[in-house]
């Protein structure tokens, strides 16, 4: 049992060395956007998303009315405005309006309780809340409801590892099939 267990370790080895040298983990877009669209139906939204500017600000922060209006416009001067502002002032922002986030994880920074997140989606834009410390202001750019087909940029990464994963095993997969045709050719192995 222990030469096997030893056995195994030094083929795990040797497999993990090859992987290192080997494997191609360069991965294109379009690659990823093929794999994506032949497999479209694995990919089914668990939870609720958003796209979002979200700002946490002190209350005792300078220009906080000049913030309430620069996260609910779109103009380029506004954006810059409220990003240097963020640098600055704020506790907590994110400003990436193109990346999905889920609902909940951004939920988890703003003290709102809701009941039907479905319908608060639906319904609400721009939110304005506080606590005894801190204004929160959120502007949900986007959003895709639980159940539907998650979208390409959400998961890219996810099928980045995919790609990747399989290219390992097929990769070693190859290895073997070599080490056995170069043995069985030069019949430098035993079959018990």
């Amino acid at each position: 049992m222990v030469e096997d267990y030893r056995k195994s370790l030094i083929t795990y080895q040797y497999e993990s060395e090859l992987v290192k040298q080997k494997l191609d983990t360069m991965v294109s877009d379009d690659e990823i956007e093929k794999y994506y669209e032949k497999n479209k139906d694995n990919f089914e939204l668990k939870d609720n998303i958003i796209k979002v500017i979200y700002v946490k600000v002190r209350k005792t922060a300078p220009k906080v009315e000049k913030a309430k209006e620069w996260y609910k416009l779109k103009d380029e001067k506004s954006r810059d405005a409220l990003t240097s502002y963020c640098y600055q002032y704020a506790d907590n922002f994110y400003l990436d309006e193109n990346a999905w986030l889920l609902f909940d994880d951004v939920l988890k920074e703003i003290p709102i309780k809701l009941y039907d997140k479905e319908a608060f989606l639906q319904n609400n834009r721009t939110i304005e809340t506080q606590d005894s410390t801190f204004f929160y202001f959120v502007n949900i750019k986007g959003f895709m409801m639980k159940k539907n087909v998650s979208p390409l940029s959400f998961e890219k990464e996810n099928i980045r590892t995919v790609i990747v994963n399989k290219r390992k095993v097929e990769l070693i997969k190859k290895m073997r099939e070599d080490i056995y045709n170069e043995g069985m050719k030069n019949k430098t192995f035993e079959i018990y």
